[in-house]
């Protein structure tokens, strides 16, 4: 018997019904628990990082040298022997103890000014948010105005009338504008009408519950992390607060950490002046020491926050 023959098109069709080629992995799949990694946004950040800490690198540093080696060694790098503690003590103690009244004062400002700023913001974006009344719209232009407004061309006007009550070169003058804070005003609006439910709040008057208890027991602490934010913003800012108190106060007893700091470092350039560069440095080292254990402690009310808005009910 012959052996069967195979025409061209038989051999064809046989060819393309050969095994099938393995499947390619499975791309792997990412989620918050397993992100995607990006060396262009990890070099970025990086970037960002050194950007960002290269300057208290350089205060700490530098903190840590006296007058001489200050002026005759590499910024970024120690030299000389180590004098930070000689340098604390001397701020402290340096004109008899005027760093620590300066310091007195930024807290005084601080707690006044910027406590009553956020009180002041939890209460009208509270009731901007869940009460209706005639003219409300206007407010908000008005706020949105207020924050696109910056705080230097109302400076002068301020001054003068300030000057016409009274007021000037005395605490006052910087706290009373420090309790206006149209952003801080502007977050807790926008904060209180997504994390309050205007169910609840009706539920809680339903049962007898008053405006004011209402508001402490029940809708305060839904608005904890927004309160923590715009304490932070505000703190932060009357903290350094420069400008206000430059054209406010004139008398050194009242003068803010900024400006005091500012006085000794201009000492260097007026008649018979002793330079302290070494104090001007480790005060500012330690003037952020406060600002870097507020924001350290209040963080964790931020994860609070989230965790318990990202619990749907």
């Amino acid at each position: 018997m012959s052996a069967p023959s195979f025409t061209a098109d038989q051999t064809s069709r046989r060819s393309t019904h050969r095994a099938p080629a393995p499947r390619r992995a499975a791309r792997r799949k990412h989620s918050v628990a397993r992100p995607r990694r990006s060396t262009v946004l990890t070099l970025l950040m990086g970037l960002t990082a050194v950007y960002a800490l290269m300057p208290l690198a350089w205060l700490v540093i530098n903190a840590t040298k006296t007058q001489k080696s200050l002026l005759d060694s590499f910024g970024l790098w120690f030299s000389g022997e180590f004098a930070l503690w000689d340098n604390i003590s001397q701020t402290l103690t340096y004109d008899d103890g005027i760093f620590v009244r300066w310091f007195l004062n930024t807290l005084l400002y601080v707690v006044v000014g910027a406590g009553g700023a956020t009180f002041l913001a939890v209460l009208g974006g509270y009731g901007l948010a869940k009460f209706d009344f005639a003219g409300k719209r206007a407010v908000f232009a008005t706020v949105i105005g207020a924050v696109a407004v910056p705080a230097t061309a109302l400076a002068v006007p301020t001054f003068l009338m300030f000057s016409k009550m009274g007021l000037t070169n005395t605490p006052w003058a910087v706290i009373i504008p420090s309790l206006i804070s149209p952003f801080g005003l502007y977050l807790m609006w926008v904060f209180a009408a997504e994390a309050i439910p205007t169910e609840l709040l009706e539920a809680a008057r339903v049962d007898g519950s008053g405006e004011l208890r209402t508001f402490f027991q029940v809708a305060l602490p839904l608005l904890t992390p927004g309160i923590v934010t715009v304490l932070l913003f505000t703190m932060v800012q009357t903290w350094n607060n420069y400008f206000l108190p430059v054209i406010m106060i004139k008398n050194p007893d009242w003068y803010p950490l900024t400006l005091g700091l500012n006085a000794w470092n201009q000492q260097a350039s007026t008649a018979g002046g002793q330079p302290v560069f070494n104090l001007v440095i480790t005060g500012s080292l330690l003037t952020i020491v406060p600002l870097i254990a507020a924001f350290l402690l209040l963080q964790r009310y931020w994860q609070s926050g989230l965790a318990a808005g990202s619990v749907k009910g």
